[in-house]
């Protein structure tokens, strides 16, 4: 009986020796495998890093993923990724808590083009209201890329002369508190001499303002959105008697005097239903910006190329529709990149003088530009 406990004894020593001698060659083999796996990591590190030695990496700074912005934006990086890979240039969205931080992200270098809000963009670079004593004059403009449209939905019993004059006395949503929808709203509305204190304001969304008028708890509201907007539409459709109202050119001067963001847009009747005729309102454009840092050269290149790739710049977006040379300035008054200063001149665009970029030194009779690129 010993004699087998003994036995048994040492063939459990051999085996544990067994064992033990296998766990060191595994240890010996792992430990081999992470000193080669560390030397090929670095290697394609190195091979990596001389591959993308010569290649331009760019940002562009959208919005939250939820909205038109950040579509729109990586549908460009996309475009523009494809269209300059022979420049090696590569192109990327990112998202973010839209036009206000967009600027901060330009100022740190962390992303090098952005889409703003035309009114954020102008208040920035002039150094006034949410921007107050920090003007940002380094902010360049390339293009507007498409209109936020303007609907100041008021009841036909309130209509006088069917303009925004009428607003004036009624109870009248001005969008949500501390909303972009809210300044826009009153600055236009300080435009035609209205201020909060000659309404009876509410701070109310799109549906809300629809169904206040409806149950007429309100007179109106301001509607802005992509054409059709889908609370006009319900508006229109569930027999609210209520119109959206024009804006005349005198009032879109003089809201523009307020602050230079807004044009001209016509919605065509039967836009929305029972709309028989056409309304003239006007529009704030979402535009493409970068900062006057950027290569000249490069810029040139991206403005180029979105304008040349139109069948695939409008497939990104139903609104990336309205990105076309013909409304490339509207509603644009930040100074141009001379980048895209230079490419609109090359074609012919007419280019107002406001637009003109404090980098372009000189323009010859032959219409070219002799131009110096910032070195800020």
């Amino acid at each position: 009986m010993s004699c087998c406990i003994q036995i048994d004894s040492f063939k459990v020593q051999q085996f544990y020796a067994l064992i033990l001698g296998v766990q060191m060659k595994s240890k010996k083999i792992k430990t081999v495998g992470v000193f080669l796996g560390l030397i090929l990591a670095i290697a394609l590190a190195i091979a990596g890093k001389t591959e993308n030695a010569d290649k331009t990496f760019l940002s562009i700074a959208t919005a939250s993923t939820g909205g038109t912005y950040y579509p729109i934006g990586v549908g460009l990086a996309n475009v523009w990724s494809n269209a300059l890979k022979e420049d090696k240039v590569q192109v990327t969205g990112q998202s973010s808590a839209g036009s206000i931080e967009n600027i901060d992200l330009l100022k740190k270098d962390e992303a090098q083009l952005a889409i703003l809000q035309s009114l954020m963009a102008v208040e920035a670079y002039e150094g006034v209201r949410n921007f107050e004593g920090r003007a940002y004059k380094d902010l360049r403009s390339i293009s507007m890329l498409w209109p936020n449209v303007e609907h100041f939905a008021l009841m036909n019993s309130k209509i006088k002369d069917g303009t925004l004059s009428d607003i004036a006395k009624t109870r009248f949503s001005v969008g949500p508190q501390a909303s972009g929808t809210e300044q826009s709203t009153l600055i236009i509305l300080k435009g035609v001499n209205i201020t909060k204190k000659d309404i009876s304001s509410e701070h109310l969304g799109y549906a809300d303002t629809i169904s206040a008028m409806r149950d007429g708890r309100l007179d109106g509201g301001a509607l802005p959105a992509g054409v059709p907007a889908s609370a006009v539409t319900d508006m229109y459709a569930s027999g609210v008697p209520a119109r959206i109202l024009d804006v005349t050119d005198t009032q879109l001067n003089e809201i523009n005097a307020v602050a230079n963001s807004w044009f001209r847009f016509v919605i065509k009747a039967d836009t929305y239903p029972k709309q028989t005729k056409p309304i003239n309102t006007i529009a704030q454009p979402n535009i493409l910006v970068s900062i006057n840092s950027i290569d000249e050269k490069l810029v040139y290149n991206l403005t180029k190329a979105m304008f040349s790739n139109l069948p695939d710049v409008h497939q990104v977006h139903s609104s990336a529709k309205y990105i076309s040379l013909e409304n490339a300035l509207k509603g644009v008054s930040v100074p141009l990149h001379i980048g895209a200063y230079k490419y609109y001149r090359e074609i012919g665009v007419e280019i107002p003088d406001y637009l003109i970029p404090p980098e372009a030194t000189s323009i010859t009779n032959s219409g070219s530009a002799n131009v110096s690129s910032s070195t800020n």
